[in-house]
């Protein structure tokens, strides 16, 4: 039981390492910077996601309670 108590601060105290900029493995290459690119990205802008693929988030939340429509596909289980 102790075991599982002391799991979750290892797993924090191993991800306090040092952190330093990052390189490409030893043998290995960057990719080629982007057609049309002025600048090869460092491997640190490698990482930031792009707009799409993280978007922000446009969904209008309710402001008060709405009565439900019908749905079709709520069955009741069968026996």
């Amino acid at each position: 039981m102790r075991v599982f108590a002391l799991l979750p601060f290892a797993a924090a105290l191993a991800a306090c390492g040092a952190r330093t900029e990052l390189q490409p493995a030893p043998g290995a290459q960057l990719p080629v910077a982007p057609y049309g690119a002025t600048e090869q990205p460092t491997a640190d802008k490698l990482l930031l996601p792009e707009v799409q693929a993280e978007p922000e988030r446009s969904v209008e939340l309710r402001k008060r309670s709405e009565q439900r429509e019908d749905d079709p596909f709520d069955l009741p289980p069968q026996n």
